[in-house]
């Protein structure tokens, strides 16, 4: 990627980010959402442990807060679908299952943020949610008050049981509510993912004046078939949604799957690696009381972490690949002589069953020093190695996995 390149996104960035201004978001969020791993279960008598409820998120709130995940930066406990009762209340306001939150939502929040941590819930733009629960729809400003009263700090809108035609209107209109109450929530709007999966370009310049973040494709399966085609759409159209990613508005390619059963280490290591270059949220989906070390090692990297959470907000791009080998960079801080440091990552496509090598020099890549690069390997780190933007190195690449490094601009 050249330096040009790099202008050009921060110009970008600064064009859109005069929209949405409610101070939030700033890097891309960090947290835990219960979806992937816990769904909609709501059968407590046969799973009395895994059920949507009161239980449950006070446990996850406990551990996120104990376990090191807070300091690390994953703020946010974020309630997915199938939390509601099956009607509103007699005042036509939302309302918590009573057996599985006997507490209500409020104490349920006030203990969550008791722990440190931020707290979020899930609705729809629909008369329903994706799980047949009551929707926002024709409710959208007392349903915006009810939240703030909440104490909700993060809001993802789904879209099902809701017409395209409403969509970029009605979630702009929901927006304006919660603004309105003068509470800083983050809003995750859906709609993207419905227009992109039916072929439909969405207006990314709207949804970054109106959301802080949004999902553009479909949801992520526990699978590394799953993951792979997300990563693909994301490289076959980064042209075209990049440039809208910044402080304060995230493409999101969805949650984490690391530390469930669908991905081996290797390829929870490289889902990491590319969450980090994209600049996407950090939404972990896992049990944290069963979690394995390995995989809770990953979910804590400082080093990739940082380059996810990187002032710039620039999102990073697939540049190249070389014998079915993906190579994605993104350009970070610390910028020194005008030079961006490099976050690179290599994700191998193939399966040959043994750490594939390819050759490539720096100035393939697009890193530009003329004084050359300190280069570091992110998940094994070795020490630093000086190379010149001219010289070829070889990189080993398990199938399925990733090699992740860090190129820093010598200076003068």
């Amino acid at each position: 990627m050249k330096l040009q390149l790099l202008l050009l996104f921060l110009t970008c960035s600064v064009i859109v980010v005069n929209g949405l201004d409610n101070g939030v978001a700033r890097t891309p969020p960090m947290g835990w959402m219960s979806w992937q791993r816990f769904r909609c279960i709501t059968n407590c008598d046969l799973y009395p442990d895994d059920c949507i409820s009161d239980k449950l998120f006070r446990k996850m709130a406990d551990l996120m807060s104990s376990e090191g995940y807070l300091d690390a930066g994953y703020e946010y406990l974020i309630i997915d679908d199938c939390w509601l009762a099956r009607e509103r209340d007699a005042q036509g306001r939302l309302q918590p299952d009573p057996d599985r939150f006997p507490h209500g939502i409020k104490d349920l929040s006030d203990y969550i943020r008791s722990k440190g941590l931020k707290f979020g819930i899930y609705e729809d733009y629909g008369n329903y949610t994706c799980a047949g629960y009551p929707g926002i729809l024709g409710h959208l400003k007392t349903d915006a008050q009810t939240f703030a009263e909440w104490g909700v700090d993060y809001i993802k809108i789904d879209g099902c049981y809701s017409k395209f035609e409403d969509m970029e209107d009605g979630y702009k209109e929901f927006g304006q509510y919660l603004n309105e109450t003068g509470r800083p929530i983050v809003y995750s709007c859906s709609w993207p993912a419905y227009f992109e999966s039916s072929g439909i370009h969405a207006n990314y310049s709207l949804l970054a004046d109106i959301c802080n973040l949004w999902r553009n494709w479909g949801d992520i399966q526990d699978s590394y078939s799953s993951l792979t085609k997300i990563m693909q759409w994301f490289g076959n159209n980064q042209d075209r949604i990049g440039p809208y990613a910044g402080p304060g508005h995230w493409n999101d390619p969805d949650m984490l799957l690391i530390g469930n059963y669908g991905l081996s280490y290797e390829q929870s290591k490289m889902q990491m690696a590319i969450w980090a270059i994209l600049a996407a949220p950090l939404l972990m989906s896992v049990d944290f009381r069963t979690v394995h070390p390995a995989y809770k090692e990953i979910l804590l990297h400082k080093e990739a972490i940082a380059i996810n959470q990187d002032v710039l907000g620039i999102q990073g791009k697939k540049i190249l690949t070389i014998t079915n080998i993906d190579i994605w960079t993104r350009p970070i801080t610390p910028i020194i002589n005008d030079s961006p440091t490099y976050a690179i990552a290599f994700h191998s496509n193939r399966d040959d069953g043994y750490p594939y090598a390819i050759s490539v020099s720096l100035e393939e890549l697009g890193l530009r020093n003329a004084k050359g690069y300190s280069v570091s390997d992110v998940f094994e780190p070795q020490g630093e190695e000086i190379v010149q933007i001219q010289d070829k190195f070889i990189v080993k690449v398990k199938p399925s996995g990733v090699v992740f490094i860090k190129a820093v601009p010598i200076g003068s």
